[in-house]
C-alpha cells in the first residue's frame, strides 16, 4: 500500500516537470513567434528578416551611407559602374541551354571562368578577373545580357563601398557589423528597431568619427526568392530596392587632393616604406592635403591587427632632435641663448652615458649650427639654461601637447566633436618624473627619454613656424552635404587652443631650418625640385641588442611662398644604410613641385579656397 503511494506520488512528480518543461517550451516558442520575432537575444537578431532570408537570395548594390570625397569631388568611396551579377540560381537556368555560350560572346570573357563563377557561388556575387577586379560592362553589354532574360544573370549599376586600388584607406577608414558598438552608439535606434544587429558602423578612419552623419537610409537591395532546390519562385520575380529620399545620405567634402595622395603613395611605395607614415599639410592654414600609413591593409578584408589600419601619421612616437626645434624656439623666445651663442661639443657630456652621434664632436659650433648638424651636448647645454618648465610649456605653446585635429565643441546631439578619429597628443615628460632633473632634462632635449609627438603636430609646428608662431587646427573635412548638395554643415578653419610663439621666434628658426638643409644633417636634400627647409630626426627604440630607430625630417617647400608643411616618419629602421626619411622627403618635394608645375592651381590656392 505505502508502496503504490511512493510510485504515484514519483509519476506525479514526473509528470508535473514534463508539464513544466512543456509550458516553458510553449512559452519560449510563444516569445520567438510573437514576442520578440523582432529583437531576438542580446544581440537584437531579426527573426523575421532571417527567416525570409533562407529564401531569398540578395545583393546590395550600394550600401546606402554617404560619400568621403576629396576636395575636387571625387569619391574614394566608390565610383558607380555597369557590372554583371550572378546568383546561385543561375546554374539551374542555363542548363540545357546556349546561355553560358551566349554569356560568355557578350562580356568577351572565358565560358570557363563563368561557369567557374556560377559552380562556385555559394551568394550572389559580382564577376571580377583573377586579380579581382570588378570587370565593367559598357551601357551595350549591360542592354544585351538583360535581353537574354535569364533568371539570376542581371546587368546593373554597382557601386561598391571600397575598392582594392583606392588610396587615403587609412584616413577614410573601413566600416564592419558590431551589434555591441550599435547599441551603444545609438542607443535610440537600437530601441525602436531601426538599427539592429545587422546594421553597419565605421569602425575607422572618417568613417568612424562622421559615422552617425554618412548613416543614411536604406541600401540598394536586389532579391531572387527560391525555393528548397534553389530554384526561382513562382510569382515572386526579382526585387529591386533603393531609397528614394532626395536629402540623404549625407556626404563629405574633405581637404584632401585625389592626385597629391596617389603621388605621396607612389613615393612611399617607392622608397620601400614598409613602417612609418607621411603626411602633408597645407602651410598656410593647417588643411590636410595627404596622408599616407604603412603598413597598408584591405578595406574590403581588414584583419583583426589593428597595427594595420591605424593611421601612423596620428600615432605619438619619440622624436629624437626634431624636439630640438621646441628648445631652439625657447632659448630664442626666452633670451636665454642667441643664434651666434658658441657651445663646445667634445662627443662626450661626462655623465649619465649622455654622448653626441658624432663620436669625435663638433667642436665649437655656434646654435645655428648645433641646430643645422643637430649637436646633442650643445643642446643639453641649451636645455639646461631653459629649465625642464619652459621646455614644457614652449612644447604647449607650440601645440605638441595636445591633439592638433579640428574639434566643434557642438555638432548637432554631439559634444566636443572631434574629426580625427584616433589621434594621440603629445608630451614631453612622464608623469611623476621631475622636470629639472639634470639627466632627464637632457635627455628630453635630444627628443628621447619621455618626450612623445605624432608626425600631424610635427607637421603642424611647421605650419605654425610658417604663420608667425600663431598654431592652426589641422582639418580634413571641410563641408557635410545633403545629397541634391545643398551645405548641411561646414568647417570653418580654426586657431588651436594654444599660445603659439612671437614672429621674431619663428623667423629665427626658419633661417636655422635653412642652414639644416644648406650645411647640416639635411644636405641630401638640396637636389630637390624645390628648395626647401627643415629639420631631421633620428630616435633609438628597441633593445641595446636589437636597437632599431625612427627616422624623422619635417620641413617645408618652397622656401621662399611655402605651400606645403611635411613630415615624414620611417620607423624601426636599421641604424646603418640610407636614410629613408630624407630620400622619401624628397621624392614627396619632387612630386608637389610636378603636380604644381602642372596644375592650373595658382601659388597660395590651398589657402584661398
Amino acid at each position: 500500500m505505502q508502496l503504490d503511494r511512493r510510485i504515484k506520488r514519483r509519476h506525479f512528480l514526473v509528470l508535473m516537470v514534463m508539464s513544466l518543461v512543456w509550458l516553458g517550451l510553449i512559452a519560449r516558442l510563444w516569445w520567438i513567434q510573437l514576442g520578440a520575432p523582432h529583437r531576438f537575444s542580446r544581440r537584437g537578431i531579426d527573426l523575421v528578416k532571417a527567416s525570409v532570408k533562407q529564401r531569398q537570395q540578395s545583393i546590395v548594390l550600394h550600401s546606402g551611407r554617404g560619400d568621403i570625397l576629396d576636395r575636387g569631388g571625387y569619391a574614394f568611396t566608390g565610383v558607380e559602374h555597369l557590372a554583371l551579377i550572378l546568383f546561385p540560381l543561375a546554374r539551374g537556368s542555363m542548363e540545357g541551354t546556349d546561355g553560358l555560350v551566349r554569356l560568355a560572346k557578350i562580356t568577351g570573357q572565358p565560358s570557363e571562368r563563368l561557369s567557374r563563377a556560377m559552380e562556385q557561388a555559394k551568394v550572389p556575387q559580382l564577376l571580377r578577373n583573377d586579380a579581382g577586379k570588378l570587370i565593367e560592362l559598357t551601357k551595350q553589354q549591360a542592354e544585351e545580357i538583360n535581353a537574354l532574360a535569364i533568371p539570376g544573370v542581371v546587368a546593373l549599376a554597382v557601386t561598391e563601398r571600397y575598392r582594392t586600388e583606392e588610396v587615403a584607406k587609412h584616413l577614410i577608414g573601413f566600416i564592419h557589423k558590431n551589434p555591441g558598438m550599435v547599441e551603444s552608439l545609438y542607443p535610440d535606434e537600437w530601441a525602436n528597431g531601426k538599427m539592429n544587429a545587422e546594421s553597419t558602423v565605421g569602425a575607422s578612419g572618417l568613417e568612424r568619427s562622421f559615422d552617425r552623419f554618412l548613416q543614411g537610409v536604406e541600401p540598394s537591395v536586389l532579391s531572387y526568392y527560391v525555393d528548397g532546390q534553389g530554384k526561382p519562385l513562382r510569382g515572386l520575380d526579382i526585387r529591386y530596392t533603393k531609397p528614394s529620399n532626395q536629402y540623404y545620405p549625407l556626404s563629405l567634402s574633405t581637404t584632401l587632393d585625389v592626385d597629391i595622395q596617389r603621388r605621396m603613395e607612389a613615393a612611399a611605395e617607392q622608397v620601400g616604406l614598409r613602417e612609418g607614415s607621411l603626411i602633408v599639410l597645407d602651410a598656410q592654414n593647417a588643411d590636410i592635403i595627404a596622408a599616407v600609413s604603412r603598413p597598408a591593409y584591405d578595406q574590403t578584408n581588414v584583419s583583426g591587427l589593428a597595427t594595420e589600419w591605424k593611421n601612423r601619421a596620428f600615432k605619438q612616437l619619440p622624436p629624437g632632435s626634431v624636439f630640438k626645434t621646441v628648445v631652439a624656439a625657447a632659448a630664442l623666445a626666452e633670451g636665454v641663448v642667441s643664434p651666434t651663442d658658441r657651445f663646445t661639443c667634445s662627443g662626450e657630456y661626462g655623465k649619465y652615458h649622455f654622448s653626441c652621434w658624432k663620436k669625435e664632436g663638433h667642436g665649437s659650433v655656434t646654435l645655428e649650427e648645433a641646430y643645422a648638424q643637430s649637436c646633442n651636448i650643445a643642446f643639453a647645454e641649451v636645455a639646461k639654461r631653459v629649465g625642464g618648465e619652459k621646455l614644457a610649456e614652449y612644447a604647449r605653446r607650440l601645440g605638441l601637447t595636445t591633439e592638433v585635429g579640428h574639434a566643434t565643441a557642438h555638432l548637432f546631439k554631439l559634444d566636443g566633436f572631434k574629426q580625427l578619429d584616433g589621434e594621440e597628443s603629445g608630451r614631453v615628460f612622464a608623469e611623476g618624473v621631475s622636470h629639472n632633473d639634470e639627466g632627464v632634462l637632457i635627455q628630453s632635449a635630444i627628443g628621447q627619454r619621455d618626450v612623445r609627438i605624432t608626425p600631424l603636430q610635427a607637421a603642424n609646428l611647421m605650419v605654425t613656424i610658417l604663420r608667425g608662431g600663431e598654431p592652426a587646427q589641422a582639418r580634413l573635412v571641410k563641408e557635410i552635404a545633403y545629397r541634391n548638395g545643398q551645405s548641411f554643415y561646414s568647417f570653418p578653419e580654426q586657431k588651436l587652443a594654444a599660445d603659439g610663439i612671437d614672429y621674431v621666434t619663428a623667423s629665427k628658426l626658419r633661417k636655422m631650418m635653412r642652414k639644416v638643409v644648406t650645411d647640416g644633417t639635411g644636405q641630401m636634400l638640396l637636389n630637390s625640385s624645390w628648395q626647401v627647409a627643415g629639420k631631421s630626426g633620428t630616435a633609438q627604440t628597441g633593445s641595446t641588442t636589437d636597437a632599431k630607430n625612427h627616422l624623422w625630417f619635417v620641413g617645408y617647400a618652397p622656401l621662399e611662398q611655402p605651400r606645403f608643411a611635411i613630415c615624414v616618419v620611417s620607423e624601426n629602421q636599421p641604424s646603418w644604410g640610407k636614410n629613408q626619411a630624407l630620400e622619401l622627403f624628397r621624392r614627396a618635394v619632387d612630386e608637389l613641385a610636378d603636380y604644381t608645375a602642372r596644375s592650373s592651381r595658382p601659388p597660395g590656392a590651398y589657402s584661398r579656397e
